[in-house]
């Protein structure tokens, strides 16, 4: 029988010591161990499946009741006759035959087990993401630790209740392979009298970034998790134990006329020890220099623990030696990253503005590809113009320089999303992360390609590989949420949305992504209430609507829902560049008329709205799939079945 179960495993240490001097005491703790045991897992609705030796295996329907049982379970054993324990508990999918159970989610629970210390309980992410919000429950993370034989690092977190022992992460560390050259490079410091120069030590951040991850055998954890510690004065080790490294870069840019000096610093994460530190006082045309600098005088110190030989190592290029242009450049990186449309149109213009003063600027032209596709791929520009506009700035960019991965998820962008050329998206992403590993921008990408051919499996992975890359990047989390969705996971799209909603709790695409996966659990009445807070959240009576009118149409508010489609029609008539058509096909799938579905799905394939060949493939749309005019939808779109 197959079931999804909190998997607890308890062992006690040093019971073979304390056999070879003295077998009565062992043995006394053993029973007195199997006592607690047995009085206390029944009372929080466990089952105790098996004993070994000194240890034993239990399961629980609830992550939150196994906690519990663990917490009064070593709370019970340090009173009289103590007896050392280390529990470890996960939640996964096992398969129990005959009072044996089976399973990776056993595998993981046993390895988090040998993890733990004495009095301690450790538990895994899956099972703290259901505990989080528990009054009675304390936690401590402990960071990301790479167990033996399993392939992705997995990130424990401590049971904090009074009587419970949390060990620090370097007394856990000795048991497992510590990381390895991570390197995180946080956002250096503006100490400019001008804080417009933010853009300024913003861009010496992301192109250290940028430089070091050509570096082999050095991982790098992605921008937006780096940035999420910009403005904050979190501990280093804290700051590593979140990003799962072993080595920090920060430091410090003050801008004056003509003259910068640059401050940075190489940490050892572990005690917080300065590996190097160094100032540079340059002229503002030296930047580039100082920058080449200060990669390889990193890449130096660690040379010695990297896997590869020194040669393979390689020179850190740059298209541009211009500082006006470079000045631009930054700006226009400044505003990408914010993400919002109107600031995306800030930064294409930005990026015009360095190409106009250097007109071989590869980066600059990438830069501007993507950001139109962007532009497209949201419906805020006519998909047709914004595609092919960035399809010309992708190919200048690939023409001055094939070597920079974000030339080729520019050219991804658009062939997944406007002309649904599926094996050059595929190969392009491919391309992207063979050039830079870190670029979970493709990895994004690859996980919708992955959805629109039904491979929702893979896009999960692939998703779950780029939380690893950068796992407090909003829009990484978002779309694994998204990923969870498709498979029908709404459990996890849920936590996926809490994640986002810890950063920021009025994060619209949160609140819409906790709503779906509740509706999309049946449960419609709460779904819509999270709908209405993004309608308001919109600050637009026209905006916001396609999640509220299904939510209502779902309920029989049929009147309502009508209403949302009359608010779409009227944004039609006031936004005429903004493509809508996905809106009503959301709402009339909801209302049951698959003839007004299909016409709207038709239209966003006529006005080649990419996400079409996504979105046809949430749960709500199984409807959709049964009618037999789903086959031509997907012709029209060129997808089959296989890769």
């Amino acid at each position: 029988m197959r079931q999804l179960a909190a998997i607890l495993f308890a062992d006690m240490t040093g019971y073979t010591a304390l056999m070879q001097e003295n077998e009565q005491l062992a043995r006394s703790k053993r029973q007195r161990l199997k006592e607690v045991l047995e009085a206390t897992i029944p009372r929080f609705y466990g089952k105790i499946l098996q004993y070994y030796g000194d240890g034993s295996l239990s399961i629980f329907n609830s992550a939150i009741d196994s906690v519990h049982a663990a917490i009064e379970i070593q709370q019970l054993l340090q009173q009289s006759s103590t007896v050392d324990l280390r529990i470890g508990i996960h939640t996964g999918d096992v398969t129990i035959e005959e009072e044996a159970i089976y399973g990776d989610g056993v595998n993981l629970a046993s390895r988090i087990e040998s993890l733990a210390v004495p009095g301690g309980v450790f538990v895994s992410e899956k099972v703290y993401d259901e505990i989080r919000n528990q009054q009675h429950i304390q936690t401590r993370e402990l960071g990301y630790f790479e167990l033996k034989n399993i392939k992705q690092p997995i990130r424990v977190f401590a049971i904090a209740n009074n009587g419970i022992v949390v060990p620090g992460r370097n007394e856990v560390r000795g048991k497992t392979a510590a990381p390895n050259n991570r390197l995180a490079v946080l956002p250096f410091v503006n100490m400019s009298a001008d804080p417009e120069n933010e853009y300024f030590s913003d861009g010496i951040t992301e192109e250290l970034l940028n430089t070091l991850t050509r570096v082999d055998g050095l991982q790098v954890t992605s921008r937006t998790s780096a940035f999420a510690f910009k403005g904050k004065n979190d501990d280093i080790r804290d700051i590593a134990i979140q990003l799962n490294v072993d080595k920090i870069l920060e430091g410090s840019v003050r801008k004056a006329g003509n003259r910068v000096r640059i401050t940075a610093q190489l940490i050892n994460a572990a005690d917080g020890f300065h590996i190097w530190s160094e100032t540079y006082d340059r002229k503002l045309d030296d930047i580039f220099e100082v920058q080449d600098e200060i990669s390889a005088i990193i890449t130096n110190k660690l040379k010695e623990n990297l896997t590869v030989s020194p040669k393979q190592v390689p020179g850190i290029k740059s298209s541009i030696k211009n500082i006006a242009a470079y000045t631009h450049y930054l700006k226009g990186l400044h505003f990408k990253n914010k993400l919002t449309p109107g600031d995306t149109r800030k930064a294409i213009e930005c990026f015009k503005q360095a190409i106009a003063i250097e007109p071989r600027y590869a980066e600059a032209y990438a830069m501007v590809a993507q950001s139109y596709c962007a532009l497209g791929t949201q419906g805020q520009m006519i998909p047709h113009t914004a595609f092919e506009i960035g399809h010309q700035y992708a190919d200048k960019a690939l023409e001055l320089d094939d070597t920079i991965a974000e030339g080729h998820i520019a050219k991804a962008m658009a062939y997944l999303y406007y002309e649904w050329k599926w094996q050059d998206a595929y190969d392009a992403l491919q391309k992207s992360i063979e050039l830079n590993p870190g670029a979970v921008a493709a990895y994004d990408l690859l996980g919708f390609y992955y959805i629109a051919k039904g491979q929702k499996a893979k896009a999960v992975k692939v998703l779950e590989e780029a939380e690893q890359i950068d796992p407090l990047s909003p829009t990484i989390i978002r779309s694994l949420g998204m990923m969870y969705i498709f498979a029908e996971r709404f459990d996890d799209g849920i936590v996926q949305a809490e994640k986002l909603l810890e950063m920021n709790p009025e994060m619209r695409s949160a609140i819409e992504l906790k709503a779906w996966c509740i509706g999309m659990k049946g449960d419609w009445q709460t779904a819509l209430e999270y709908f209405l807070t993004v309608h308001r959240l919109t600050n637009h009576p026209l905006k916001g609507l396609m999640g509220l009118g299904h939510a209502y149409a779902r309920l029989g508010m049929t009147d309502k829902a009508l209403e949302c489609i009359q608010k779409l029609e009227q944004r039609e008539l006031e936004e005429p560049d903004s493509v809508i058509d996905g809106d009503f096909a959301a709402i009339y799938l909801a209302l049951g008329n698959l003839d007004k579905t299909y016409y709207y799905l038709n239209l966003c394939i006529d006005k080649r709205m990419g996400p079409v060949a996504c979105f046809i493939e949430y749960p709500p749309y199984k409807t959709v799939k049964a009618d037999p005019r789903f086959e031509d939808l997907k012709h029209r779109m060129g997808i089959s079945a296989e890769v």
